[in-house]
């Protein structure tokens, strides 16, 4: 067999290639409505807290957030912590949920934080939605935050 029917062949096997994901950057405004601190190990220095916040975006994204996070709090009130969120609204004028799981760093009283949409979390118009980001702000009152996303 020659080189250009082996292709053939492939391309009906494999399928086309597929081109790049187009992505996109979303901008937003969090607002942090409440938030609740709860320490569930204090054996030993840090202190193992779980956190229950209630979020609201405003800009590219827009909707609302229910938070819960796993934080390792230290002495001097810095922190690292682990999140999930449920993001329910519209995202690029797409309206439906997703999942965001986040890792973030409290120092000085000021949060940053990396956030991936989770796979396979997406519904409504925002199925097959995947993404990244993080947002940076003053911790437990709200921050900026921007996700570059692409669907599947």
């Amino acid at each position: 067999m020659s080189f250009q029917v082996l292709a053939i062949v492939a391309i009906m096997f494999l399928g086309m290639p597929q081109a790049p994901h187009t992505r996109t950057t979303a901008k937003a405004t969090i607002t942090v409505q409440s938030s609740e601190a709860t320490p569930y190990d204090q054996t030993a220095g840090p202190a193992l807290v779980e956190l229950h916040l209630h979020e609201t975006f405003a800009g590219d994204i827009v909707g609302e957030s229910p938070v819960r996070a796993l934080q390792v709090l230290r002495d001097d009130h810095s922190a690292t912590m682990v999140s999930v969120q449920r993001f329910s609204g519209t995202l690029g004028g797409r309206q439906g949920t997703f999942v965001l799981q986040g890792s973030e760093i409290v120092e000085h009283g000021n949060i940053k934080a990396t956030w991936s949409v989770v796979p396979g979390s997406g519904t409504g118009d925002l199925a097959g939605l995947r993404g990244e980001g993080g947002f940076q702000g003053s911790f437990g009152k709200g921050s900026e935050g921007t996700l570059d996303y692409w669907f599947e």
